[in-house]
């Protein structure tokens, strides 16, 4: 992808996010990083001088139609990089509806209504739509039910999309990282009662590697699924 395309990116914050919008500004294309509200917008800015930035509750996600309608969004949009997700672990039986709907919002129904939003945009461009979902997406273990099936869900949406926007130019990749460090990383070890080393995963740049590796591919081709493993 040439220089100074735009990139609308969730989860810039911290661990893959960061490292993949660390990435593209440091290229000097033009970010749009979204934040869940005005405090975490202008924090943001003040790391990614020259970014613009996009406030909207992905926990809420009836309601990003009315909050990006007061906001200026992208004419353009070369890429739409989903990588901002939410985890609370516990078996079936524990799970309360609020926990459920909590990660069903933020990891599926959000990025399905911030895509609809953008199609447009895309289309014209002709750009790329990056799911960066997980290892839980492709099987799930004792505890992840709720986590599992929202990145379940997240990979039908992708092949979905693909499915119905290819005609139209619009690439869509789907990324499956396993075990990364990053917060999420630490909060599930936390969860999980066991000891965090970040030593032990991967590191959020190698993923924001095989991201830019897929979005930056020439026209001819498309990366479809992405699975990165642990190396070690």
């Amino acid at each position: 992808m040439a220089g100074m395309a735009t990139h609308v990116i969730t989860g810039a914050g911290s661990g893959i996010g960061a490292a993949v919008a660390r990435r593209l500004h440091a290229r000097g294309d033009d970010l749009v990083l979204h934040a869940r509200d005005a405090g975490r917008a202008k924090e943001l800015a003040a790391e990614f001088p020259g970014a613009r930035t996009l406030v909207g509750d992905l926990a809420d996600p009836d309601k990003l139609s009315w909050a990006f309608s007061h906001q200026s969004l992208p004419e353009r949009v070369d890429s739409l990089l989903h990588i901002a997700g939410v985890v609370d672990l516990g078996p079936v039986g524990e799970l309360t509806p609020k926990s459920w709907r909590h990660q069903l919002n933020v990891n599926l129904v959000a990025p399905a209504e911030l895509t609809r939003h953008f199609l447009p945009q895309l289309r014209a461009a002709r750009g790329h739509v990056v799911f960066v979902n997980s290892g839980a997406g492709l099987r799930a273990s004792a505890d992840w039910s709720a986590y599992a099936a929202s990145k379940h869900g997240l990979k039908a949406l992708a092949d979905a999309l693909r499915a119905e926007e290819h005609a139209n130019g619009v690439r869509v990749t789907s990324v499956y990282p396993g075990r990364t460090a990053s917060p999420m990383q630490a909060k599930v070890h936390q969860q999980e009662g066991k000891a965090y080393d970040p030593a032990e995963w991967i590191d959020p740049g190698s993923v924001a590697t095989t991201i830019l590796m897929a979005v930056d591919l020439p026209r001819d081709a498309e990366v479809n699924d992405l699975t990165v493993r642990p190396g070690r």
